[in-house]
């Protein structure tokens, strides 16, 4: 990309948000939900990113719509670039290295530092949309050691359903009762996890409740976001 105009169209936004488009209902906590933040953000929907086509960016292409909605973000304002899907992992690097301005593509980014937070005998876990998918190049391109483990949703599950079929009527207690079911089939599956890292932005709602279920420390995009913004605009104390 270019060098960064200076002038900009809109100013005091710090994160630009790349979404795929989907017209499920997001609610608070899920990164396109705009209350879930506590500073500006400016969305920016990528017309050819939907669904279906997130998982399977290892066979069809997305970057240059991505590229080009993201090229619209920097050039009005923001300082940084985030998404609304952990499976652009896979174009962290490529985006980084294009926007000019710093990249968090994914939740998954987490994973090495939170690893080096627990110790040397625990995993870190990962909770997916779509777990069949999430392999290879998605974890390679962020540095993600291929053994670790990972659970996606059910396929005929409702949580999945309605990412994939746009319905909005799906009650908060339901999405929420699936993701607490796959998060004590991690644990228990896989006894040695001490972490777990939310792939899925959609997944975010409920972070606080599996962690107050199964007692494990749990990241997600509103972390990643959280600390990715912190970076963009840091606190300024007054002098003593």
């Amino acid at each position: 990309m270019s060098e960064q105009p200076s002038l900009k169209t809109y100013y005091g936004v710090s994160v630009g948000i790349l979404m795929v488009k989907t017209h499920f209902r997001r609610y608070l906590g899920d990164i396109g939900h705009a209350g879930t933040w506590s500073f500006p953000v400016q969305y920016r929907i990528v017309e050819e990113a939907i669904p279906a086509k997130m998982t399977e960016l290892h066979n069809s292409s997305l970057l240059e719509p991505f590229k080009k909605a993201a090229r619209e973000l920097v050039d009005a304002g923001v300082d940084g670039i985030t998404t609304t899907c952990g499976f652009l992992s896979i174009y962290q690097q490529e985006l980084a290295d294009y926007c000019g301005v710093p990249v968090a593509t994914s939740a998954l980014l987490q994973v090495p530092i939170v690893k080096r937070l627990i110790a040397s005998d625990k995993q870190v876990g990962i909770l997916t949309y779509n777990a069949e998918s999430l392999s290879g190049k998605y974890l390679e391109a962020v540095g993600i050691d291929p053994a670790t483990p990972v659970l996606g949703m059910p396929p005929d599950s409702e949580f999945v359903r309605a990412i994939r079929e746009g319905d909005d009527t799906v009650p908060y207690a339901t999405l929420r009762e699936e993701v607490l079911a796959l998060a004590g089939r991690l644990v228990k599956t896989h006894p040695s996890v001490g972490a777990i890292v939310l792939e899925c932005t959609n997944l975010a709602p409920f972070t606080a409740d599996i962690q107050a279920t199964y007692g494990v420390p749990v990241y997600d995009t509103v972390s990643l976001v959280n600390w990715f913004q912190a970076g963009l605009r840091p606190r300024r104390f007054a002098a003593q």
